[in-house]
C-alpha cells in the first residue's frame, strides 16, 4: 500500500468514526407532557417547560431533573422558557389566558408578570441579555403582537410599531424559536398563507428603524406550513420548517439567508418537517422535529440524519457546549459529538 493510499484510508476511517460519534442519546424522561420550551444556560444548568403546567430544572447537564407542576397552573401550556441561571427564569404560556411568569428562587415560587385573558396568543420568547427581552404573539388587527421587557421580565409593554402581518400569516408556538436575536437584529420567521423573515435593527442608535421583510422559499399556503425556526452564525441565517401535518415531506423545509439574499441551497435537505434549528459552531447546525433530527457541517448545503425519534426543540448552551433536545411525552435527550 502506497503512502498516499494509506493516508486516504486513515482519513476515511477518521471521518467514519467522527460520523458515528455524532449521536442523540436519550436522558431520563420527564412527566407525561409535551415539552416545547428549552433554555440551556451552561454545561450544567438547563430549564425545560411544557404542557400541564410542567417546568423542569437540571443542574448536572441533564442527568437528573427536578420537575414541578406549578401550583394553580395545571392547565397552562408553557411553550417557551428563557433562563439566566439555576435560580432565575421566565416562562410563557400559550392559549388563554396568555401568561408570562418569573422565578428568582430556582422555581420555589413563581410570580405572574403578564396576563391577558382574552385576545392574546403568545408564541415565543427571545432575550438579548438578562434584562432586555421580547415576547411574540399572533397578529391582532393586522399587526403582530410584540411585547418588550427591559427589566429582566418584571414588566412587559407593547412594542411600538410591530411588524404588519399579511392576510393568513402567523408565527408558530412550536419550539420557542420563531423569534430570535443576536443583540443586533431581532428576527421573526412566519408561516401560514405566506412565509417570511421579518427583521429589525435593534443594535444601533438609529431611531425610527423600520422592519424589513423577506419572502422565504419554504412550504406555505396552509395553516400548518411555513418557517418555524431560525439560527445564525457569522455568515448567514438558517431557517427550517415545512408542514407539521405532513412531517415526512422533504421539499422546501430549509433555506439560508445572507443579507437580502435567500437561497434554497441544500443538495441533501433534512429528512422532513423541522420545528427547530440551533447553531453549534462554525458551519455546524442541528435541527429537529417530529420527523427526525439532522446535522449539517457545511452551513446547510447537506444534512445528515442523526436520530429518527420525534422531538420539538433543540438548544445549545449559551455559555458552553451542552446541546439538549426535548419533545412529547416528557422526552429529553443530549446530542453528543
Amino acid at each position: 500500500m502506497s503512502k498516499k493510499t494509506l493516508l486516504l484510508f486513515l482519513l476515511l476511517i477518521a471521518i467514519k468514526n467522527l460520523l458515528h460519534a455524532q449521536s442523540v442519546l436519550p436522558l431520563p424522561e420527564g412527566p407525561n407532557c409535551s415539552i416545547r420550551g428549552l433554555s440551556v444556560v451552561n454545561n450544567r444548568v438547563a430549564w425545560a417547560s411544557g404542557s400541564k403546567g410542567q417546568v423542569g430544572l437540571t443542574k448536572d447537564g441533564g442527568k437528573t431533573w427536578k420537575w414541578q407542576q406549578i401550583k394553580g397552573f395545571g392547565q397552562s401550556d408553557f411553550r417557551d422558557v428563557e433562563a439566566f441561571s439555576d435560580r432565575e427564569a421566565v416562562i410563557m404560556s400559550s392559549g388563554t389566558p396568555a401568561l408570562i411568569l418569573k422565578t428568582d428562587d430556582g422555581g420555589a415560587s413563581w410570580q405572574i408578570k403578564f396576563q391577558n385573558d382574552k385576545t392574546y396568543f403568545l408564541d415565543a420568547l427571545a432575550f438579548v441579555d438578562d434584562r432586555h427581552g421580547f415576547a411574540l404573539g399572533d397578529p391582532i388587527e393586522g399587526k403582530f403582537l410584540l411585547l418588550e421587557t427591559k427589566d429582566g421580565g418584571e414588566t412587559w409593554n407593547p412594542m411600538p410599531d410591530p411588524p404588519t402581518a399579511l392576510p393568513g400569516e402567523a408565527a408558530f408556538a412550536a419550539s420557542g424559536t420563531c423569534i430570535s436575536t443576536n443583540g443586533k437584529t431581532l428576527t421573526i420567521v412566519t408561516g401560514g398563507k405566506v412565509s417570511r423573515m421579518l427583521t429589525l435593527d435593534i443594535g444601533s442608535k438609529q431611531k425610527n428603524a423600520e422592519w424589513q421583510a423577506l419572502p422565504l422559499p419554504l412550504l406555505h399556503g396552509k395553516d400548518s406550513q411555513g418557517a418555524f425556526s431560525s439560527a445564525k452564525n457569522k455568515k448567514q441565517q438558517l431557517v427550517v420548517g415545512g408542514d407539521y401535518q405532513d412531517k415526512q415531506r422533504t421539499d422546501s423545509v430549509m433555506c439560508t439567508v445572507s443579507g437580502s439574499s435567500v437561497a434554497n441551497v441544500s443538495a441533501r435537505p433534512p429528512a422532513g418537517y423541522q420545528s427547530c434549528v440551533a447553531f453549534i459552531n462554525g458551519d455546524v447546525f442541528i435541527s429537529t422535529g417530529t420527523s427526525d433530527s439532522n446535522i449539517t457541517t457545511d452551513g446547510g448545503k447537506t444534512w445528515r440524519q442523526v436520530d429518527k425519534a420525534s422531538y420539538n426543540v433543540c438548544q445549545k448552551a449559551k455559555r458552553g457546549r451542552l446541546v439538549l433536545l426535548a419533545g412529547d411525552q416528557g422526552k429529553i435527550a443530549v446530542y453528543k459529538n
